[in-house]
């Protein structure tokens, strides 16, 4: 006798076709959601969404935010546990155009290099294609079952690629509505590697942080001013000099005093999961670890903070030469968080750490870029079980329970005005070359991402 699980799980691979047409189509509508101009496909994007859940039997509607609108869907008619669901629909800008083998917006399925076949198009992988993998799977349950084993409910944002401005206010004004849920669940996420599922455990936060600093009243001509004036680019780059230890560890006093080691059994399965970190580094043309020594590439970018500087500013920088001295340099720098530190902490040190390397006649003023502490999840919770149990027997691999180098700030959220613990499980690839020309996923990723969801929503319903 067919059990509703395998029902599900026999619907998904019959209608795979169907379901790669469904993401062809929301695929198709451009909604970047940085550039005003596209603010009406970024509206159909989400009415179609709702259409799409809708036609599902969820109650579905497309509320407004002061930017752009947020999808929200409900099944509640199950028993049982009632799992929250949220990915985002807009997308990032294509460009270079020039650099993309195909029409960004038709997703086309090609061969990548390893044989697999691939669906290449912007958002394919994020989020579009990871968002339906859930969809799907709720898809199958209903047409194969004729409802869902557990209470589901939706939520599509349509700012993630710009920040998310608007979802904490959103979250704020629908706690009654969505709090109600018993845990969240994120789709923005990769797998360990092509055949090891993974559940991101902890996630790093943020702190954004733009200096700029000043020195003389206008730009200067380098020989009549030269060593009498005091050159800003000369200032920015002491203080970039100053931010790293020789050891590649943080020189900010304080920075490391809210860092608590790896827990025990989290390293334990790390050193356990195949990892290659001359490969990982070879994929960026690069050969040597340059963060703190002492810490495997795994840990430096999955468990500890960072500081990085990711753009620089000053002087003439168009075709030429011009002999100046400016006036101003400025500089963007980021801080990624692991657990216990306190973005607001971090970026005053930081601010106190540029201040007292200011020589005479130099000044510096700030501009925040935003900020988000680290997330982490109990790896002992329940839930977490049991979704990795159900990934374990749909990949035949023990779900790898990882760091994410990233920060996803939505998992923050849901904690701090949901009181929600989150599950990230996705089933992107390294290489998916997201926001870059050339996105894709890859056909197995959204294969068994629809019946890897089927499988954890069977999971999640059982006491």
């Amino acid at each position: 006798m067919t059990t509703a699980l395998e029902a599900a799980l026999a619907h998904v691979d019959a209608h795979l076709d169907q379901s790669v047409e469904r993401l062809k189509t929301l695929v198709a509508i451009k909604s970047i959601s940085t550039d005003p101009a596209y603010a009406g496909e970024v509206r159909r994007a989400a009415d179609w969404l709702a259409a799409e859940i809708g036609a599902l039997g969820f109650a579905a509607s497309v509320r407004a935010t002061p930017g752009h609108p947020v999808v929200i869907g409900h099944d509640q008619s199950a028993p049982g546990p009632h799992v929250l669901f949220y990915a985002h629909y807009d997308v990032q800008p294509v460009d270079p155009l020039n650099l993309w083998n195909t029409d960004p917006f038709t997703a086309t399925l090609v061969t990548g290099a390893d044989g697999e076949q691939q669906i290449v198009g912007r958002g394919t992988s994020d989020d579009k294609g990871q968002l339906l993998t859930f969809v799907e799977a709720c898809r199958a349950w209903k047409a194969a079952n004729g409802g869902l084993p557990l209470k589901v409910s939706l939520i599509f944002e349509g700012e993630e690629e710009i920040g998310g401005k608007s979802l904490p206010g959103f979250l704020a004004s629908a706690r009654d509505e969505l709090g109600v849920a018993d845990i969240a669940l994120v789709c923005d996420t990769d797998l360990w590697n092509a055949t090891t599922p993974a559940i991101v455990t902890m996630l790093r936060g943020l702190v954004g942080e733009e200096i700029e600093i000043t020195c003389a009243s206008h730009d200067l001509h380098s020989g009549m001013y030269g060593n009498a004036a005091r050159n800003p680019i000369q200032v920015l780059a002491d203080i970039i000099a100053s931010l790293r230890n020789p050891d590649g560890s943080v020189a900010i006093a304080g920075f490391y005093d809210d860092v608590a080691e790896l827990p025990a059994e989290i390293a334990a399965l790390w050193k356990r999961l195949p990892y290659d970190e001359a490969a990982f580094l070879k994929g960026a043309g690069l050969t040597t670890p340059a963060g703190e020594k002492g810490r495997s590439v795994l840990e430096q970018t999955r468990s500890r903070p960072t500081c990085e500087i990711n753009g620089i500013t000053g002087g003439y920088t168009g075709d030429g030469f011009k002999t100046v001295i400016p006036a101003k340099a400025s500089a963007k720098i980021s801080f990624r968080l692991v657990s216990g530190m306190d973005p607001a902490k971090i970026r005053a040190a930081f601010r106190r750490h540029v201040e007292d390397r200011l020589p005479p006649d130099a000044s510096v003023s700030f501009r925040e870029h935003g900020g988000s502490p680290a997330v982490s999840v109990p790896t002992d919770g329940p839930f977490l079980r049991k979704a990795a149990g159900a990934l374990a027997e749909e990949w035949g691999n023990e779900a790898a329970l990882i760091g994410s180098g990233g920060s996803i700030p939505v998992a923050g959220d849901f904690k701090r005005q949901l009181g929600l613990d989150t599950l990230l499980i996705g089933f992107a690839r390294e290489d998916d070359r997201i926001h870059s020309p050339n996105e894709k996923y890859n056909l197995s990723s959204f294969h068994k991402g629809i019946r890897s969801w089927v499988r954890i929503l069977a999971a999640l319903a059982t006491d």
